[in-house]
């Protein structure tokens, strides 16, 4: 089975993944391979539509991949119907790490190693809006949900594992 981590931006995906006992594969990274830049970079030459392309694509691949695996997402893997699809088709084990709008914007206003594109380019009003909107869709998709802000990575990992 593929277990798919979703959850906002700076909620310990790519933490937590770290920490279950499978193979791991980070969507953001490999996308980072696949153009040769980083995100923002690519965000800022070619756009978002052209960076949500590309996650599709890598998606897509991920969840064909035959072995038991863990797929940590991008924060905004769930804006395309065409993500939303593959997804669903993934039920049961699709696992939505959560954490309060507060904590989020900390983690990532300190986090001076990822530079989030949207993060930098919206005020911190605008964000709370794209935070309630993404919740809303990862809701929609998650079979469970795990909130983040009072467990280590290795216990929400422990959590998970015993799906």
């Amino acid at each position: 089975m593929t277990i798919v981590l979703l959850g906002f931006m700076g909620v310990g995906k790519t933490t937590v993944s770290k920490h279950i006992q499978r193979p791991f594969y980070d969507m953001d990274r490999m996308i980072e391979e696949k153009i040769g830049m980083p995100i923002a970079d690519f965000f800022a030459r070619e756009g978002e539509v052209a960076f949500r392309k590309i996650e599709s694509e890598t998606l897509e691949e991920l969840l064909q991949v035959e072995e038991d695996c863990v797929i940590s997402t991008g924060g905004g893997v769930v804006i395309s119907e065409k993500n939303r699809d593959l997804l669903r088709q993934n039920q049961k084990y699709n696992v939505l790490l959560t954490a309060s709008f507060e904590v989020l914007y900390h983690r990532i206003k300190q986090d001076t190693l990822s530079q989030r594109p949207l993060f930098l380019k919206h005020s911190k009003e605008d964000f709370y809006d794209m935070y309630q909107n993404r919740m809303k869709l990862y809701e929609g998709l998650a079979d469970l949900i795990i909130r983040t802000e009072n467990r280590s990575p290795e216990e929400i990992a422990r959590i998970i594992e015993c799906m």
